[in-house]
């Protein structure tokens, strides 16, 4: 039996997904259209489960696409040469998985060139595109490489400006170029990524915002799991999950997996606002790690504390700027969102109140002052 998913990487044979089948869409059209893209949200919210799904269905679609999916996250404080000759074993590697998974051998002049060919610097990279292009397809159709590299943020800082350099030089170099689109993704949007505009492939029209999910596609979440188990959700019970968590991916998870899991009610007895009640008091009052991620980084920035206290006063309100370093960190970590007036909103009704424990003091006006986790005991920093 499948489990609602909390932790790690999502896959449809252990766990219940939402399929997003219109945004899944709306990627691969732009996929076959050689975009190249920047998909954000914060963390947790499923960026990695879904372009890996996306691909998966690119690949059933139409078998010239040829998908390499790499991942940055231990880069961050690597040097450029030691960067690209990581970069380089693990293009390969997924290479040769690609090649596994259709049940086929590349050319022994293509196995030859992935043993023998180095990458070195960001136009050593480029050449290996171009050669590996010219390769994969001797003898067969034409391939599409389609490149997606996951935490794309933890790219080395000295490696950033000769990698997007190379890909605008691929991107602009005509029809037929190698990678056809890539996508990076990871917590920033392009407004937020910090680099010169001139110097990137990736513009704002080709930005893709994987959203929380819609209410529908909490139902239809919650109604794999009816389906397989024959326990039903009361209609209030669906729609209050969706309102206390505005479709946050894993507290709409964690909730599931409190009432299904924890809670021993009987898979004969229909869940109902009691249960519901039971659940929202231990998510509430309990551990997870979407809740630790977010009391941590609330206490990055003093700073911050004095914004959301004006966002939850909601006197005058906050304009949602980005421009404004504070409230683009915030929205970045999923903290806050845009209202439907233009105004800054925590996120659900959850983040709201676990903000306000961990500003307690404050509100109740106990302490004038708040220290950082950076700080000591006696709140030296």
């Amino acid at each position: 039996m499948r489990r609602f998913g909390t932790q790690g990487r999502v896959c449809p044979d252990k766990h219940y997904v939402v399929a997003r089948a219109e945004e899944v869409t709306d990627f691969i059209d732009r996929i076959k259209d050689g975009r190249y893209i920047v998909l954000f949200a914060p963390r947790q919210t499923g960026k990695t489960t879904f372009f890996r799904l996306a691909l998966d269905a690119l690949a059933i679609q139409d078998s010239t696409y040829f998908p390499i999916q790499l991942n940055f996250e231990e880069y961050e404080d690597y040097d450029p040469a030691s960067f690209y000759a990581s970069l380089r074993k693990e293009i390969c590697k997924e290479i040769e998985r690609v090649f596994q998974k259709r049940e086929t051998d590349p050319s022994d002049e293509l196995a030859r060139f992935l043993v023998n060919t180095e990458i070195t610097d960001h136009v050593s990279m480029r050449e290996f595109f171009e050669e590996f292009a010219k390769l994969l397809s001797q003898g067969t159709h034409s391939q599409r490489v389609v490149l997606t590299i996951d935490e794309f943020d933890a790219i080395p800082r000295a490696a950033l400006k000769g990698f997007l350099r190379s890909l605008r030089y691929i991107y602009l170099s005509g029809q037929i170029r190698c990678p056809h689109s890539v996508g990076i993704v990871g917590v920033k949007g392009i407004a937020q990524l910090n680099y010169d505009r001139s110097i990137s492939p990736f513009n704002i029209q080709d930005e893709f915002h994987l959203p929380n999910f819609t209410l529908e596609q909490v139902q239809e979440l919650l109604g794999q799991y009816t389906d397989e188990v024959g326990q039903a959700f009361a209609p209030e019970v669906i729609a209050s999950i969706h309102k206390q968590t505005a479709g946050q991916p894993v507290l709409v998870n964690r909730f599931a997996q409190i009432l299904t899991e924890e809670m021993d009610i009987p898979k004969t007895v229909t869940i109902t606002m009691a249960h519901w009640t039971t659940a929202h008091e231990q998510l509430l009052r309990g551990q997870n790690t979407n809740i630790e991620h977010l009391t941590t980084n609330v206490r990055k920035d003093p700073r911050f504390e004095s914004l959301l206290m004006r966002i939850m006063a909601r006197d005058e309100g906050v304009d949602f700027n980005l421009r404004n370093d504070i409230i683009s960190e915030l929205a970045t970590y999923g903290v806050i969102k845009e209202g439907t007036d233009g105004m800054c909103e925590i996120l659900n009704p959850i983040y709201l109140y676990c903000i306000m424990q961990v500003f307690k003091p404050t509100v109740n006006g106990l302490e004038q002052a708040y220290f950082p986790e950076e700080t000591d005991d006696e709140g030296r920093a």
